[in-house]
């Protein structure tokens, strides 16, 4: 890719510098500087939009429909139409940085994570996840690059008369190359999906690449005499020390210093001065892990060892109270790399028993007094402390979740120690939705709450220890790790799915196949209970009505129709049965003399269609029921009473299995109270796909509504396998509501893990500083 578009840098510059008394040779100098990172970044930004197609085309592959897929396609020549564009206005911002640098009017960008409360409110959705790929980037480079990057700023600021340069006024440092990026995205009509894609391309790329262009920047500057001999070292306040001042050195260096944290990852803590803290948690996430460090710092202050959320003190408490002094990051890193490493021995054995938080922040302790060159006198800072306990308090939220299977929250505990290290590193973790070890921790996690049912036979718990263990065995700092683990074990569940799904889609269609027989015996069962209303006739003519006139009724219904005369004739004769079986006056006895030569062959014909009874059988049944009408109109029910023919087993109760119940054992709509009835006008509106809690004892079971019939009112549940477990007819469905033995469950307890983590941890610490009531907690 060209250069073509970047300017060369104005001649002022040139006299400028003359004017500083900088000395002639640094002119020539900084061109050098400008022209290696130039070309550079133009190779690097190439590598970015040679990816963009395969990228974008292997999205469109996995899109969840056809809308989205077509998205994808259109931005792919979109963004090869924009491309000049873009590489124009990148370089040209680039230049104009190390122009305004060399002039002395290089102002620093405002990043997203100084922006106070308001401005927030102001800033729209789009543009505000815009400013955390950003800063996160950005972040990320400032953790791993510390030292590269204070030397490189010392040695600027010499060439810059002195002037000590801020954090983001470095005209090559990872804030200003980031937004340059930024600022030539804004003309470009991306839609926020399409732009957050080119970010992560550009940090893999471009974000990535920066150790190198630091190390030769540098190579070049001590090479031309600039700080040679500048030495790094890292204070025990955890800031990054400065060198020893050397006589260069002295004079390019000015009073106010700009610290940064190694430890820092999302940007600084968001201002909670201005939150509501006896409010809900913050939508924002940069308010809320401000909010959440104003809270565990108030806990610390009422009591520094009362527990936290989970029951785990703070790592405060562990500390010496007499210490002054803190730890510095790399002292904490190394005491957690030592834990990783003790932890990756007989893993597989370790793998079969949780990991406990309050055990492994005694541990970090011990390893940090151990290795301590003050022993007794360093404790950790309260910034750190905050990310230990927040983290802490993650994994104790996992290892208590209702959602989750204990299999897998024993796995996911022992990912504690190196999420400590990814937070301690890169606050992103709370903040960025889209932060790889974020999203793998979701991903598992939802995973085992969807397919972890007990004995996993589809081998996820496997595939979770597998992941676990890789994390264990090979994280030392690079985040793409957790991409490459979330890229296959996705693949690994959405392979799941696509078995569960296909499970799913037999039930229902098998569901919908014998809804058809449930519905026509529903219209029997209710023809049947009609014709038997306020009647009791002899048990003979109810069990012959209920047992076997109603499958007659369910064959003629399916054959024949609801309009035939077949189906009239059938009920019409269920009618005159049941009348037949009650005491009738004169007029009546006359009525069922002439029907009943009609009526026996009505039931004949019946019985045959039916199938399952011999001619000899029929013949002794009808007998029997004539037998019956005679007793009863003589008034000699004791006789009547000693009539019980042996009924042939159902045929379409066999066929049903266990559904065949469903007609008779659901209550009635008119039945039900005031509130199952408005219950069940709620479940005619619910959505497919939504997860049901049902208790039966002392067993709760989850399910999902896979499907329901508008015919019968049934609704089908199956598991997390795709198995269908249950059939409830709607009013059954109402009435467990009613009885709490069923619920909805929350659309809350479907959001992500850390997601639901932060907001119990909120809603905890505002407990503890009695921010909330009990009561209203």
């Amino acid at each position: 890719m060209s250069n073509q578009g970047t300017p060369p840098t104005p001649p002022s510059s040139m006299q400028t510098l003359a004017n500083r008394g900088i000395q002639p040779r640094f002119g020539e100098l900084v061109q050098s500087c400008r022209k290696l990172v130039m070309n550079r970044l133009a190779e690097h930004l190439t590598g970015v939009f040679a990816q963009v197609d395969d990228t974008l085309f292997e999205c469109a592959e996995k899109a969840e429909n056809n809308q989205v897929q077509t998205l994808f396609f259109d931005n792919m020549r979109e963004i090869r139409k924009q491309r000049p564009q873009i590489e124009r206005s990148y370089h040209k911002q680039i230049a104009q940085n190390l122009s305004d640098f060399l002039e002395g009017t290089l102002k620093p960008p405002a990043s997203a994570s100084e922006l106070d409360v308001e401005q927030m409110a102001l800033v729209q959705n789009e543009d505000y996840e815009e400013s955390l790929q950003v800063t996160n980037m950005v972040s990320r480079v400032k953790a791993r690059c510390a030292q590269p990057l204070f030397a490189l700023e010392q040695r600027l600021a010499l060439l810059n008369n002195g002037q000590k340069l801020g954090e983001d006024s470095n005209p090559f440092g990872p804030q200003m190359i980031a937004q340059a990026f930024r600022d030539a995205l804004a003309p470009c009509p991306f839609p926020l999906r399409i732009k957050v894609i080119l970010y992560t391309l550009f940090d893999t790329h471009v974000m990535q690449s920066l150790d190198n262009i630091y190390s030769a920047l540098n190579q070049r500057l001590i090479e031309a005499g600039v700080l040679p001999n500048l030495k790094y070292s890292a204070q025990r306040n955890n800031q990054l020390a400065r060198p020893k001042a050397t006589p260069a050195a002295a004079q390019a260096e000015q009073p106010a210093e700009s610290s940064r944290s190694v430890s820092s990852g999302a940007g600084q803590q968001h201002n909670a001065g201005n939150t509501d803290l006896s409010g809900p948690p913050p939508s924002d996430p940069l308010e809320l892990l401000g909010s959440l460090a104003t809270l565990l710092s108030e806990h610390r202050q009422r009591d520094i060892d009362a527990p936290l959320l989970g029951g785990t003190r703070s790592i405060a408490s562990f500390t010496p109270r007499e210490a002054t002094s803190t730890y510095s990051a790399s002292a904490l890193l190394d005491a957690l790399n030592r834990m990783q490493q003790h932890s990756a021995s007989d893993l597989s054995q370790r793998l079969h028993h949780p990991q406990q938080v309050e055990g492994l922040k005694a541990d970090l302790q011990q390893q940090l007094e151990a290795h301590s060159a003050l022993p007794g006198q360093q404790k950790v800072s309260d910034q750190e402390a905050d990310v230990i306990d927040l983290v802490g308090m993650l994994f104790d939220f996992i290892l208590d979740d209702d959602n989750l299977p204990d299999t897998c929250k024993t796995t996911l505990s022992h990912l504690h120690t190196p999420y400590l290290k990814v937070a301690l590193q890169d606050k992103a973790l709370f903040t960025q939705h889209h932060h790889p070890a974020r999203r793998l921790l979701n991903s598992m996690a939802q995973a085992g709450v969807l397919y972890g049912s007990e004995g996993d036979e589809r081998g996820l718990l496997a595939k979770m220890q597998w992941v676990v263990e890789r994390v264990i065995h090979d994280f030392l700092g690079d985040l793409q790790l957790f991409d490459g683990l979330l890229e296959e074990f996705n693949e690994f569940v959405g392979t799941l799915r696509h078995k569960v799904e296909l499970r799913e889609r037999r039930a229902v269609e098998a569901a919908k196949g014998r809804d058809k027989l449930l519905g026509a015996r529903q219209n029997a069962v209710e023809v049947i209970a009609n014709s038997l209303s306020n009647r009791q006739p002899p048990s003979i003519i109810r069990n012959f009505l209920e047992l076997t006139w109603a499958d007659v009724l369910v064959f003629v219904l399916l054959r024949n129709g609801e309009r035939s005369p077949e189906w009239q004739s059938a009920c019409e004769a269920a009618e005159q049965l049941a009348w037949s079986g009650t005491l009738l006056d004169e007029a009546g006895r006359e009525r069922l003399q002439k029907l009943r030569v009609p009526l026996l062959e009505d039931l004949r014909k019946g019985l045959e269609l039916l199938g399952g009874y011999h001619e000899a059988g029929i013949r002794r049944l009808l007998q029997d029921l004539v037998a019956c009408q005679h007793a009863v109109q003589a008034k000699q029910p004791q006789v009547a009473a000693k009539l019980q023919p042996s009924l042939p087993e159902s045929p379409l109760a066999a066929m049903l299995g266990e559904d065949a119940a469903l007609a008779t054992q659901a209550p009635r709509e008119s039945t039900l109270s005031a509130r199952a009835q408005a219950l069940a006008k709620e479940l005619g509106h619910i959505e497919f796909g939504t997860w049901f809690e049902f208790v039966t004892g002392e067993q709760v079971r989850l399910l999902k509504l896979s499907w329901f019939s508008p015919t019968t009112r049934n609704y089908m549940f199956v598991d997390q396998s795709g198995q269908r477990v249950a059939i409830k007819p709607l009013t059954q469905l109402a009435t467990e509501m009613e009885q709490g033995l069923a619920r909805i469950v929350t659309p809350e307890r479907g959001a992500p893990l850390v997601d639901r983590a932060l907001t119990a941890i909120y809603r905890v610490l505002q407990r503890f500083t009695g921010r909330t009531a009990e009561s209203q907690e």
